[in-house]
């Protein structure tokens, strides 16, 4: 059984400018890869609203599901759900539901809902809330689109609360080998290896240090089985060769 694919969206002129650094991809990856859902592509975008709504279009049709961060809070370059809204042709307004949830993160309820706060609360017509147990500011699903906001703490608690939600597949395994040798000496084993196991991927990921060259090899896939015969191969005919 093929696991379902994944696509990232991260949204944000923040990001692409420095200012900021990107935690949210890398927190996704491996909570994804532990639940056997592929990541297979991931896209940074500026705040744009035809960059987002392209990236949006070309994901959602390429893969079973797209997680989107960034753009869903108070301020007038947060366009991310006006672009979701655009990307599916369906209207956008301030929801009662998410209104509601967002009114109990404040001392007064609704009356504290300013119209920069009520920006957090327009939701596209048909999609379901996401829960944000931090600042109660939902994100939502739009069919296979999940939108959810840039803040790295908050972003992990919608995670939490959507994973678990979703279609999952088998988790990948994976095993990490350290080689004191040059990439030089590995390419050659190690490509006749891989050719041996397709139902595995195999990576070499060198590095430099106290004066010497060295990789870490990292064999990953569904099966332990063809992992340990892997791993045995590359011992004895890599790092013993």
């Amino acid at each position: 059984m093929t696991n379902p694919t994944a696509g990232m969206i991260v949204i944000g002129d923040e990001i692409l400018s420095g200012r900021t650094r990107d935690a949210n991809m890398y927190h996704l990856a491996g909570r994804l890869t532990a639940i056997g859902i592929d990541l297979a592509e991931v896209r940074i975008v500026a705040d744009d609203r035809d960059q987002i709504i392209g990236a949006v279009n070309a994901l959602r049709h390429a893969h079973d599901m797209v997680f989107t961060s960034g753009g869903i809070g108070p301020t007038h370059d947060d366009i991310t759900a006006d672009c979701i809204a655009a990307a599916f042709g369906v209207g956008i307004d301030v929801r009662e539901d998410a209104k509601a949830v967002l009114a109990t993160n404040y001392p007064n309820g609704a009356a504290d809902l300013t119209e920069a706060r009520l920006r957090m609360a327009r939701i596209p017509d048909g999609a379901d809330l996401i829960e944000n147990q931090v600042s109660k500011a939902p994100g939502f699903s739009m069919q296979n689109v999940h939108v959810m906001a840039g803040v790295p703490r908050v972003f992990t608690c919608m995670v939490d609360w959507l994973l678990p939600r979703l279609a999952q597949g088998t988790p990948v395994q994976s095993v990490t080998i350290n080689a004191n040798l040059p990439e030089s000496k590995i390419a050659g084993p190690l490509g006749k290896i891989a050719t041996e196991f397709p139902d595995l991927t195999f990576g070499s990921y060198p590095y430099y240090e106290d004066g010497g060259h060295g990789a870490n090899l990292v064999i990953r896939g569904a099966d332990s089985t063809q992992i340990a015969r892997a791993e045995a191969a590359i011992r004895t005919r890599v790092l013993n060769g």
